[in-house]
């Protein structure tokens, strides 16, 4: 069983940056990919970035490549996004997830493919 724990949310101002930290604990083979979603407002989970612990399968959505950057150390079971240049429709709760298994393009775009959810943090940008 896996635990996560998110932080590093907050209120910035439109232009600013943050970086997402999420803590993962238990097995790290549970763990293999881990990643990040948002959900905005009244709209339905959307999936950001993974990475598997290999450094492999990096994989982004269109949405946020040119902004938002994951990262990962292995030697604390940490992933980390990056979230630079931060836009007012960026205001939601950031997700941490995890899952043993491997995914590739659009298939880690799916919620169901994700064993863990952390709680979520949230990220206000304001105009």
């Amino acid at each position: 069983q896996v635990q996560l724990e998110e932080s590093g949310g907050g209120l910035v101002q439109a232009g600013e940056s943050l970086r997402l930290s999420c803590a993962a604990s238990g097995p790290p083979y549970e763990a293999y990919t881990m990643g990040w979603f948002r959900q905005l407002p009244g709209q339905e989970r959307e999936f950001l970035a993974v990475v598997w612990m290999s450094g492999d399968g990096l994989n982004y959505a269109d949405s946020v490549k040119e902004r938002f950057i994951l990262s990962r150390d292995n030697t604390k079971n940490i992933v980390y996004l990056q979230l630079n240049a931060l836009r007012p429709e960026d205001t939601a709760v950031y997700f941490c997830v995890a899952t043993p298994h491997v995914c590739s393009e659009h298939a880690c775009y799916a919620t169901t493919m994700y064993k863990y959810w952390g709680h979520g943090t949230q990220v206000t940008v304001s105009s």
